[in-house]
């Protein structure tokens, strides 16, 4: 059973950096496109980066282009999001998602597993 674990994330200063890690076990993580997502209360589930399964090729929402840079680490089955001078406006639940086709979407119906989430939260 493929299990998405999720690690990082916690209460920052704007300006500041955060990195996220997400581990795939159970599965071929070598095979999956991944992406994050994040959760604002009230608004749905919306896309923030995604890379596929090389790591050759990674796509970013506007908001974050420039600021987040998502990474993997397929010996480690391993994915990353580095996140660099946070907003306000970043302060969110951040999901990882593994997607089994290799080729990661932009919308959360299209992946296939889940991390639990990690807070992230962002003062001014």
């Amino acid at each position: 059973q493929v299990q998405v674990g999720q690690t990082g994330g916690g209460s920052v200063q704007a300006g500041e950096s955060l990195k996220l890690s997400c581990v795939v076990s159970g599965g071929t993580f070598s095979q999956y496109g991944m992406g994050w997502f994040r959760l604002v209360p009230g608004l749905e589930r919306r896309f923030v980066a995604k890379i596929d399964w090389t790591g050759g090729s990674a796509y970013y929402a506007d908001s974050v282009k420039g600021r987040f840079t998502i990474s993997r680490d397929n010996a480690e089955n391993t994915v990353y999001l580095q996140m660099n001078r946070l907003k306000p406006e970043d302060t969110a639940v951040y999901y990882c998602a593994a997607d089994v086709s290799g080729a990661p979407k932009s919308w959360a119906s299209a992946y296939d597993y889940w991390g639990q989430g990690t807070q992230v939260t962002v003062s001014s």
